[in-house]
């Protein structure tokens, strides 16, 4: 008989619990219309559980990148919500799902991604989203160009030493970004650690 293989760990991020909270508090305004919500990029599924938890009348659609599946499937597995569904794997430039959506939430990962990854997601939005969908992406960005605080500036050159392809995003060229989609701005909420809720909702005539 083969032995038993240890479970894996569950992956943890501590940025995810200090920020969850004040996330949950803009998305209980943003989607308390909503039903069923995209997640883009849900890394370890600490955000999922705690949003599915205190929304519980949403269905949470959480998505990854392959190689993150596992871990975010444990911590899917152990809250064992009824509204979070099996994660979908997905690459922004790949297949996206053919379901559509009233909601789709992201955060800290466009500057993680290559520029050319960040508009493959807003090109994919028209194809997942119902009319007047709600968008709401969390995260650091510059203005114009500059970095908001010093410690943006810091974190940029940190993600800069693990892949030339990351930095800090500008507001400009993502609201454009957006713009293209056929979302339209609705709020620029101001968070913890210099970061920021930017809220679309989606306006094909805008």
């Amino acid at each position: 008989m083969a032995p038993q293989q240890a479970p894996m760990d569950k992956p943890y991020s501590p940025s995810c619990e200090r920020n969850r909270q004040p996330i949950l508090d803009v998305l209980s305004a943003a989607f308390a219309d909503r039903r069923k919500v995209l997640e883009i990029g849900s890394g370890t599924g600490q955000h999922a559980i705690h949003f599915a938890a205190g929304l519980p009348y949403l269905l949470w659609q959480t998505s990854e990148r392959t190689e993150q599946l596992a871990g975010l499937r444990l911590w899917l597995g152990e809250a064992a919500l009824p509204n979070t569904p099996p994660p979908l794997n997905l690459e922004v430039t790949g297949l996206w799902p053919e379901d559509r959506f009233d909601a789709i939430f992201t955060a800290n990962t466009l500057h993680i991604m290559a520029w050319s990854e960040v508009q493959a997601l807003f090109a994919k939005l028209p194809a997942v989203t119902c009319a007047e969908a709600t968008l709401v992406v969390y995260g650091p960005f510059n203005r114009n160009g500059r970095f908001t605080h010093i410690s943006n500036k810091a974190f940029d050159a940190q993600l800069k030493t693990q892949g030339t392809h990351m930095g800090i995003r500008d507001i400009e060229a993502v609201d454009a970004l957006a713009h293209e989609a056929g979302f339209m701005l609705q709020d620029d909420l101001s968070m913890p650690a210099n970061n920021r809720c930017r809220i679309w909702q989606r306006h094909d005539n805008c």
